[in-house]
């Protein structure tokens, strides 16, 4: 299971800037997620091989009154749903009451805490850290300036290690025999109807009343002979609609089983339309690499002009996944249109797993430039050599060449739309590394120009 990693401490003590360095993004509010209160932030990080997920609590000080002291409540609650827990402090304030009282809490509950000292940047680690040892924590105290991105790797490399490695081997995670998918989607939106309709039997309580299910349930089947694993997620509503603390917790779930599996049934609801909430969840299904299927469910009834309206606002906000993605107009309840979806299943899982040899693919990167040549730069030609696969689910193409950072987006999606429609890929996203050539010629750590090897040299010295 992904590992969640939680962030807390008081006000202004860097876990925002903490949390853009683990998940990689430039802004705090990237995993702004429905169904969390306005000081949680939730986010997917990867160290290596190692995915984690992160949330971010709001400033707590221990001494909250009324609504804010709810609030912090409720921060602290998401925190035993956390695997590991970071209790952030300010070097250059040293402990204030608030940190005790923050210390406090954590001891509490029981939670193991890692004592990170954030803003060290240009004081003495030896000497500041000293003083942190008298919040008894089991550990040293770790240092770290996270404005600067110094000392955040060592820190999740440190967490990470408290947790074993998943045991399997690529032949186990992609077993053709055993589909693992989940169905994600809002509360209401049909996902239990759904999966009841798969399976052929009411496995899942199915009740009419949004966020029934808390918890991720797996359910392993089988169908024509074929093995599956259906993960039914709980839903994610509108933070103002947040009433229960239990269901604060059903996010980390989500994200969890998401990480999991190896296809993502995103639901959407056709009588309510599109709405952000679809488009938060859709973005983390994506940026976890995850196959994808859209199911538009509740289309059964539904007058003409509403089916056209909601055709409409999918070609306008989801227009970019038309081009590899299947979308199902479906009916959970009637049945209607459900056995297409396994299979865009098997296309979407059979090409996220899918090897390619090398000369394969260079052949193909060998065409597209023949068709459009990477552009000039500084009135160089930008070369590409060949390509070759990284990884799989989702696959991933590694180009090698020169200049490869200057190469222009525009160039780079017109590569993955010709590898995709050559390759016949289909419900997965492809990724592209981009890796330059060394510069014989590139001066080294020590200033020194490279030269070409005798042996190598064309020009043969004239015998005397």
């Amino acid at each position: 299971m992904t590992p969640v990693i939680a962030l807390v401490g008081r006000p202004n003590v860097g876990k925002s800037t903490l949390f853009n360095r683990l998940t990689k993004s430039r802004d705090a509010l990237v995993a702004d997620w429905a169904g969390l209160t306005r000081d949680r932030k939730y986010g997917d990080g990867k160290m290596g091989d190692r995915p984690y997920i992160v949330v971010d609590t709001g400033g707590i000080s221990g001494f909250e009154e009324g609504l804010d002291a709810e609030m912090a409540g409720q921060s602290f609650a998401a925190i035993d749903e956390a695997d590991a827990v970071l209790f952030l402090l300010d070097a250059r304030e040293g402990i204030t009451s608030s940190d005790h009282m923050i210390a406090k809490m954590l001891r509490e509950k029981g939670k193991s805490a890692w004592i990170v000292v954030n803003k060290t940047d240009g004081l003495n680690e030896e000497v500041v850290l000293a003083d942190f040892f008298e919040l008894g924590f089991p550990g040293d105290p770790i240092a770290i300036a996270a404005s600067h991105n110094r000392g955040v790797r060592a820190l999740i490399e440190t967490v990470l290690e408290e947790f074993p490695e998943p045991e399997f081997t690529e032949e186990d995670e992609y077993d053709l025999n055993n589909i693992k998918f989940a169905v994600i989607g809002r509360p209401n939106v049909g996902k239990s109807t759904l999966v009841n309709r798969m399976l052929g039997e009411d496995r899942v309580v199915v009740f009419d009343h949004p966020g029934t299910t808390m918890d991720s349930i797996y359910i392993p089947y089988e169908r024509e002979e074929q093995k599956y694993t259906i993960i039914d997620t709980a839903g994610v509503r509108r933070r103002k609609n947040i009433s229960e603390a239990v269901e604060k917790f059903s996010i980390i779930k989500t994200l969890q089983a998401i990480q999991d599996a190896n296809v993502a049934i995103l639901v959407l609801d056709a009588q309510q339309g599109l709405v952000e909430q679809d488009l938060h969840m859709l973005s983390f299904i994506l940026n976890a690499g995850r196959s994808l299927v859209i199911a538009v469910n509740k289309w059964d009834g539904m007058d003409p002009e509403d089916k056209d309206r909601m055709k409409s606002e999918l070609d306008r906000r989801m227009d970019y996944l038309f081009e590899w993605t299947d979308f199902h107009f479906i009916s959970a309840k009637h049945g209607s249109n459900v056995g297409h979806l396994y299979e865009s299943l098997h296309s979407a899982f059979e090409s996220a797993i899918v090897k390619w040899k090398t000369n394969r693919l260079t052949e193909i990167l060998e065409g597209a430039i023949e068709q459009h040549q990477p552009p000039l730069v500084n009135g160089r030609r930008i070369k590409l050599r060949y390509a070759h696969q990284g990884g799989s689910n989702p696959p991933i193409i590694v180009v090698h060449g020169n200049q490869v950072e200057k190469l222009p987006g525009s160039y780079k999606k017109y590569l993955e739309n010709t590898f995709r429609k050559v390759l016949k890929v289909r419900g997965t996203p492809i990724r592209f590394e981009f890796k330059s050539s060394a510069n014989p010629y590139a001066p080294d750590n020590k200033g020194r120009k490279g030269q070409i090897k005798p042996r190598l040299n064309p020009k043969k010295t004239r015998r005397k």
